[in-house]
């Protein structure tokens, strides 16, 4: 094993102290994670031009000769060299230097190199703090094609590409963890040579996504997502449970009681789970579906099942006004039960909590609803057999493994989440994960969408006015929460003051910032038909359900992603009422922003709106990975290697013996977490 790749990052050639801290503020510590930040383009150098030939903005390695030195004596002004060749003239400029420098790196009437941008002042052609100054003989040593990096802050970009050129000239080989004629077949380098050559490109095309040496990278590292989750789903199925007995007339009871009939694919979804709940093995399963399919009363319907078993069960939501509706739901659609649900939440009185505490622990309580406090260590279950996790679909592999070990192995776990996820995503980040899919609706889709310029802002309040009249509530959607210098949207204070004083609505506002019993209290207030109009943050986004909303407004829209967009508007038209949304957008929109709004708009397919959301913005924002600390790949991408993400699932499932892919776990940052999980 090449233990210099796992080297403290400190060791490499030209990083000290200051440059390791820098390094380290962005999550490199190691050799190997600064040479797995692949570059982002090259520096192409081979533009050799005259002087009469010299393009403004180009970078340009020229031959000329230095003829004349301006050494200004006021502080602060450039030094300048003019130079010649044949056809014209040329000044070159520094910032910073000293005399003697320029003196020697540039002596008069000698023919040298000069590389760098090309910039006008004044009429002249002039090039700054060139990146290149070399004497003829030594041609060879400016390298044509370059490796450009992302910029990091304190150390300069020649550093930069000083260390990883260093570091990357370096790499020796790594026993090869595939079968050779697997890699031939794909006409594929080594893994180090494949590095070698990303850092290093010969021509503008080898550091392409599509470019075999990228492609190989690439898919080792989606290999190590997979094998981890190999090892997850092993783990999971070698601990074996109690089958709980679902009964196939009671589920049928239990249906008939209910005041609306299940759609196909709720009833096929409920077969899924309780063929898991009923087995001997662990049940780790996702539930993915659009707005407003019903997951929900899957999720009671089979709670139902297992607490006839005589186990408890546990549903944690993101927010307490979501764990109250669940409650009350639930206390609604399954009175004739006899189930002991109850409610935990920081409002409910101190006297209260411990007596729900005491009575989960003596397993007088069949069903607890509340939010992530659920899993404290203090909230004890005498019999905990089945975890809910609604709208958590940014729960990492990590709180997975966690999870998956909460209660005892009789413990079952599904997870739930709105955001249809695409299926390269599915693949990667939950491959521990048992999938089911709810695509039909209960009620049809009757939602309008409308696109309105923000400065049509008096449209927007004449149509709010008429919808409020018709005894509709509305919920009006802004990106931040007070007003910014920086950024040229609408704030929430800001708006609420506005309609305040353009009209006579009762209206509040909630936002983050506000205390949760404060948001709660008005949240209830709006429910009950207390208040009009809400301005918002996209807190609104997740789970709430009022029937009586059938308007949103979503302000500075081109700012969302197009599946947050299409969650905040399945908050409206949730009775199957005639619903409107209307997205307003800032006048000056890009093309890329037109399209993704007419997508939107047109669309009311979660599925194909995450699809699209996935080729339009990328991979990092989808789901919201980047804000949850759940790590982006590094260099493989849904888009352009989503054949090799059917590759590595097809080629993980063949694989017996892990031990030879130990250090490509430990390129990619796994093997920790591996071990972790072969230690349970």
């Amino acid at each position: 094993m090449n233990n210099k790749l796992f080297d403290s990052i400190i060791k490499a050639k030209g990083v000290g102290q200051i440059i390791s801290k820098k390094l380290n503020e962005k999550n490199i510590y190691t050799k190997i994670d600064l040479l797995l930040r692949l570059p982002i383009g090259t520096i192409d150098r081979r533009f050799c031009p005259t002087l009469d030939q010299l393009e403004i903005g180009k970078i340009s390695t020229i031959f000329v000769r230095p003829i004349k030195y301006n050494f200004p004596r006021i502080r602060n002004l450039p030094f300048r060299v003019t130079c010649e060749d044949n056809f014209g003239k040329i000044d070159i400029v520094f910032f910073n230097v000293r005399e003697n420098y320029i003196r020697q790196q540039l002596p008069l009437n000698t023919e040298i190199i000069i590389s760098g941008k090309i910039t006008i002042y004044k009429n002249k052609f002039q090039m700054t703090n060139p990146d290149y100054i070399q004497t003829i003989d030594k041609e060879m040593s400016i390298k044509k094609i370059m490796s450009k990096y992302l910029n990091i802050s304190g150390i300069s970009p020649k550093t930069i590409q000083k260390i990883y050129f260093e570091e990357s000239k370096d790499i020796s080989e790594i026993e090869e963890w595939h079968d050779k004629n697997f890699i031939n077949e794909r006409g594929w380098s080594s893994w180090s040579s494949s590095i070698k050559k990303l850092h290093n490109p010969e021509t503008n095309d080898d550091i392409n996504k599509n470019s075999n040496y990228y492609e190989r990278l690439a898919f080792d590292e989606i290999l190590s997502n997979l094998l981890l989750f190999k090892k997850i789903r092993k783990r999971i199925i070698r601990k074996t449970k109690i089958n709980k007995e679902i009964s196939k007339e009671y589920l049928n009871t239990i249906q008939q009681k209910l005041p609306f009939k299940l759609t196909k694919d709720q009833i096929k979804v409920i077969n899924e789970i309780s063929i898991d709940l009923g087995s001997s093995k662990k049940m780790m399963r996702l539930l993915q579906g659009d707005v407003g399919c019903g997951k929900t009363i899957v999720a009671f319907i089979t709670a139902a099942c297992v607490i006839k078993n005589d186990y408890q069960v546990a549903i944690m939501v993101p927010t307490e006004i979501l764990a109250m509706q669940h409650y009350k739901l639930f206390k609604n659609l399954f009175k004739d039960e006899n189930i002991n649900v109850e409610l935990i939440s920081s409002s409910i009185k101190k006297e209260k909590q411990k007596t729900i505490l005491n009575e989960l622990l003596s397993g007088k309580i069949d069903l607890i609803i509340g939010t992530h406090s659920l899993f404290q260590n203090r909230i004890k279950f005498k019999k905990l057999g089945y975890i809910i996790i609604d709208e958590q679909h940014k729960f990492g592999v990590k709180q997975r493994i966690e999870l998956a070990s909460k209660g005892d192995t009789n413990t079952d776990v599904l997870l739930m989440t709105a955001t249809p996820i695409p299926r390269t995503l599915i693949i990667t980040n939950y491959g521990d994960l048992d999938l089911s899919t709810i695509k039909e609706k209960p009620f049809n889709n009757n939602i309008t969408t409308f696109l309105k310029p923000n400065s049509k802002i008096d449209d927007v309040l004449n149509f709010i006015e008429k919808r409020i009249n018709s005894s509709d509530q509305v919920y009006w959607v802004c990106p931040i929460i007070d007003e910014s210098e920086k950024l040229n949207v609408k704030a929430v204070n800001e708006r609420l003051k506005f309609l305040k004083n353009k009209t006579s609505y009762k209206m509040e506002c909630i936002h983050g910032n506000l205390k949760e019993q404060e948001r709660d209290k008005i949240m209830i207030n709006f429910l009950e038909k207390k208040l009009d109009l809400i301005v918002c943050t996209t807190i609104v986004e997740v789970g709430l359900d009022n029937p009586n909303v059938n308007t949103i407004v979503i302000e500075n829209s081109e700012r969302f992603g197009l599946s947050q967009l299409h969650q905040l508007r399945g908050r409206v038209g949730r009775s199957g009422n005639e619903a409107c949304c209307l997205l307003v957008y800032h006048k000056n929109l890009s093309e890329l922003s037109k399209k993704r709004l007419k997508i939107i708009k047109d669309n009311l397919n979660g599925f194909l709106i995450a699809e699209e959301d996935l080729k339009l913005r990328g991979y990092g924002d989808i789901l919201g990975f980047k804000q949850s600390g759940e790590k982006d790949f590094l260099i493989a991408d849904p888009i352009y290697h989503s054949h090799l993400f059917d590759l590595a699932k097809e080629y993980v499932d063949k694989i017996d013996d892990t031990k030879k892919f130990e250090i490509l776990l430990k390129i990619f940052n796994k093997q920790k977490i591996y071990n972790i999980i072969d230690a349970g």
